[in-house]
């Protein structure tokens, strides 16, 4: 076995550390470790049949969340839902292979273990008229919708502009929290 990231032990901790993360560093920061979800379903494809895992209650509130907006007029999309630990450690990989550093990653990604992705309830979302998550995404018709209706589904944006996780402001990303 090599000591490369991806052949280590999908333990989180383990995986930050190969990825040069000090685990201490980020529970600085208030984040937690979030258990990965223990029961997934699809809840949506896009357009190329890609499937998107959630929570099945999660999964139910986005089917009933987007019928809405449609309803309304709003199209609503998927980009990402469920994402396991390993997916989050490739993909944090990839951003450190082409140069970035790792403390401007950790403002726009969560560490392996620490993403809300993990638990099956984050979604990340677009529209149309907007870029893939990119902040213009708060000046859609869909945003202005999400602020007005998102809750009453269940679904609340985690990272608003100063938060305290020290992530950048994400508009497009929203966390189901059970509300039954």
């Amino acid at each position: 076995m090599s000591n490369h990231p991806e052949t280590v032990s999908c333990d989180p901790r383990a995986l930050c550390a190969a990825l040069g993360i000090a685990v201490e560093a980020v529970e600085a920061r208030g984040l937690r470790l979030y258990p990965a979800a223990e029961r997934l379903a699809v809840a949506d494809l896009d357009h190329k049949g890609r499937e998107f895992l959630m929570t099945p209650a999660a999964g139910r509130a986005w089917q009933a969340m987007k019928a809405a907006a449609a309803a309304d007029g709003i199209e609503i999309y998927l980009i990402s839902a469920y994402r396991s630990v390993e997916r989050q450690a490739e993909i944090i990989r990839a951003k450190l292979d082409a140069g970035a550093a790792i403390a401007e990653i950790l403002t726009v990604l969560a560490p392996p273990g620490y993403s809300e992705h993990h638990t099956g309830r984050a979604v990340d979302l677009t529209c149309q008229d907007a870029p893939a998550v990119q902040q213009g995404f708060e000046l859609t018709a869909a945003f202005a919708w999400l602020q007005v209706n998102a809750n009453r589904f269940g679904f609340v944006m985690s990272y608003p502009p100063d938060n305290a996780s020290g992530y950048r402001y994400e508009p497009w990303h929203w966390c189901y929290q059970d509300i039954s």
